[in-house]
């Protein structure tokens, strides 16, 4: 009869939960989409018990990894650079400075969406795409960790042509471009508001690119536009295989682009998020195309994600491996034996 009273108790709690979980993931929503003149004085203190909040229920990282450290820029610390920015940067827009992780290595100065501005017409040109906003309004972990190993793979790309796919803001195309001589970097997304954000980015920075050429894309992977396309030597992505919807599409995209050399392959750095990685890599065995899944493949990442999955740095709330920590797939035309690899 105890056990009985003792479920009865449980049960209410446990769709309290749900119910708190279900309303702080409408709230972000909300709190996106209300115009930023409705804040006022009086809702500060609100706004601060959402935040923290929100940070139990979002699996959006803070800090993330923070392996490319960066800071929002203003007239005050741009100098000589905000002029050249100011005309570029509009009303909902910030300037991020990323510092390279590297000897002498450049500063990135990026243009985006300020965090949780989206308003209505962003939706509306998600619809007319068939795409999603994510790319417009947060970076994921993976990204600072895809440009943090390319940043640390220089050779891989020196003298080749490489191609970022569902890039976002294109902080590892862009990181690519500054910092290891490669031939050509094309920065590409399906959203094409994204795309003039890294177009804008590319004006910003074209003094660190050396003799790289860098070009902005907008590349839909369901749309047969490839035939316009040569074809690349390295394809590079983060988190790009959460829709299943969209592998096969992604899948054929690779196939098409990825030129069919011994030396050519596709570095995608995604987590396993439920059983999506695994679909998308039988995928790519559909298509005729190989792959090699590395779990430790840095060993800072590696200590970073030690930390985070066993609570010995509290700075990543709500880290969870399946859901935040990137394995790395090597994607080629045919199977190669690589002796630097750890198996899963």
């Amino acid at each position: 009869m105890e056990e009985e009273e003792e479920e009865e108790e449980e049960k209410p709690a446990a769709a309290a939960a749900a119910s708190s979980s279900s309303s702080l993931r409408w709230g972000i929503l909300r709190r996106a989409l209300l115009p930023s003149s409705q804040s006022s004085a009086t809702t500060t203190t609100n706004n601060r018990q959402y935040v923290a909040n929100t940070r139990k229920i979002s699996r959006k990282a803070a800090g993330g990894f923070n392996l490319v450290s960066c800071h929002p820029l203003d007239n005050s610390n741009l100098a000589g650079t905000w002029s050249k920015i100011r005309d570029l940067a509009g009303p909902k827009d910030v300037c991020v400075c990323y510092n390279l992780p590297v000897a002498a290595g450049p500063q990135l100065v990026l243009i985006q969406r300020m965090e949780d501005c989206v308003d209505l017409d962003d939706f509306e040109i998600s619809n007319k795409f068939d795409i999603d906003t994510t790319g417009l309004v947060c970076s994921w972990p993976s990204e600072d960790v895809l440009a943090y190993y390319c940043i640390n793979h220089p050779n891989m790309f020196r003298s080749k042509r490489v191609l970022e796919l569902g890039s976002g803001y294109g902080l590892a195309g862009f990181a690519i471009a500054a910092s290891s001589e490669a031939c050509e970097v094309v920065i590409s997304d399906g959203n094409p508001q994204v795309v003039g954000y890294i177009q804008r980015s590319i004006h910003v920075n074209a003094d660190i690119f050396g003799s790289t050429k860098v070009s902005s894309m907008t590349l839909h992977w369901n749309q047969d536009q490839f035939m316009d396309l040569n074809s690349f030597d390295v394809i590079v992505a983060s988190d790009c295989t959460f829709f299943k919807e969209f592998h096969e599409s992604l899948a054929r995209t690779i196939k098409s682009l990825l030129k069919n050399s011994e030396t050519s392959e596709a570095i995608f750095l995604s987590p396993k998020r439920g059983n999506s990685l695994d679909k998308f890599l039988k995928t790519i065995e559909d298509f005729g195309l190989h792959y090699e899944l590395v779990e430790k493949y840095d060993n800072l990442v590696w200590d970073l994600h030690q930390k985070f999955l066993h609570s010995d740095d509290t700075s990543w709330p709500n880290y969870d491996k399946d859901h935040c920590y990137p394995l790395l797939a090597r994607i080629t035309f045919s199977s190669r034996d690589r002796s630097c690899q750890t198996a899963l």
